[in-house]
């Protein structure tokens, strides 16, 4: 009888991690400079302060490669696969958003991008949900701030379309 359960559980959560983190530094990567320009620029009352940014992305990228190791675990079980395929593919467009916004300044294309993270991850919630319920509830706080992220991205662009055209 096949093993419902990945043999190396721990080792799987340490790559889901991994994987989870490397989007973090690419868009980090993107964002070396993002102080300095985000400061700069008109803000809504209601945006939070800059240092607010880097504490919740870090829970949220661990919720997120936990999330996925969850799923991951449910070997055998439908949509699994399809569910970790979206998950990936809505990390790339998370990366992605820190390299519009803040490298190559372009509000519009960034929140494009927000938009269709915000549809794949909606996707990737139903998905994981209906592998392994906690995951997709684990995946609820990043759905929560990439909507507000994404009020937050149209409102800045609108501010300055000069900065961010």
């Amino acid at each position: 009888m096949p093993s419902t359960r990945p043999s190396h559980p721990w080792l799987g959560l340490a790559g889901w991690w991994l994987l989870s983190f490397a989007a973090a530094a690419v868009g980090a990567l993107a964002s070396i400079q993002a102080a300095a320009f985000y400061g700069r620029l008109v803000q809504p009352s209601w945006a939070p302060p800059s240092s607010v940014f880097g504490p919740v992305w870090t829970v949220l990228y661990a919720l997120m490669g936990l999330a996925a190791w969850c799923v991951w675990r449910q070997l055998g079980r439908p949509g699994r696969q399809q569910a970790l395929v979206l998950f990936v593919v809505q990390l790339v467009l998370n990366a992605a958003w820190s390299w519009l916004f803040f490298a190559w300044h372009l509000g519009g294309w960034a929140f494009a991008d927000i938009v269709a993270l915000w549809l794949l991850l909606a996707a990737t919630v139903v998905a994981f949900w209906r592998v392994h319920a906690i995951a997709g509830a684990l995946l609820l706080p990043y759905l929560a701030w990439v909507s507000f992220a994404a009020a937050l991205n149209w409102t800045v662009w609108q501010l300055n379309p000069l900065a961010l055209g």
